[in-house]
């Protein structure tokens, strides 16, 4: 079995990214994780997100069952234990966790493969989250800071993709899911450009 971790700051597009990659895979399946958050209208209860209460999600941690859980923007997220080892007879388990998430993963599976998702640049991920439209601007200030701070892990993780053209990130994803891959297939200046991006907001 092997897991992939897709990470990476809020609005980065990894939602959208996961969609597409078990859309177009044979055999993936996709890790739903649990939160304390409220259920977002096009979402659904089991397939996105298991829903909970603060209570229900306090209760699970003091019960061990969560592989990783983390307290995110006001709101907890977790993988439970019983989610993977239920998903194990799939060829590979795709995960879409925090950066917190993605370090707890590595030290449960050391060969997890962990994958971080670039935004374009900063105004791109500004614009993203405003586009979403259910959240305040108070929420999404936070939201950003806190990007800022998460743009600098990209070095902990395995492999790095862009999601500037759409369909060009899933097919690089898809390329490192079905072989070894490697870190240089993204020019670090593109990195360095995108860092930059971050810096000059602060």
């Amino acid at each position: 079995m092997k897991l992939i971790v897709f990470s990476g700051p809020s609005g980065c597009g990894k939602t959208t990214l996961v969609k597409r990659v078990i859309a177009e895979s044979d055999n993936l399946a996709f890790s739903v994780s649990f939160t304390t958050r409220k259920k977002r209208d096009s979402e659904i209860d089991g397939k996105d997100y298991y829903f909970v209460t603060e209570d229900e999600f306090k209760h699970m941690i003091k019960k061990r069952a969560f592989v990783e859980w983390a307290q995110v923007h006001e709101h907890y997220y977790g993988t439970s234990f019983h989610e993977i080892e239920k998903k194990k007879t799939q060829n590979g388990i795709i995960l879409d966790v925090d950066i917190q998430g993605a370090r707890q993963i590595k030290e449960y599976e050391p060969k997890a493969q962990l994958i971080f998702i670039f935004p374009p640049e900063f105004q791109e991920l500004k614009k993203r989250l405003f586009l979403r439209g259910d959240e305040t601007e108070e929420s999404i200030e936070k939201r950003l800071a806190v990007a800022k701070k998460e743009i600098q892990s990209y070095a902990e993780f395995d492999f790095v993709i862009i999601n500037d053209r759409l369909e060009e990130a899933v097919d690089n994803l898809l390329a490192l899911i079905s072989s070894s891959g490697c870190r240089g297939e993204v020019p670090q200046e593109k990195i360095e450009a995108i860092l930059k991006s971050f810096s000059k907001e602060e």
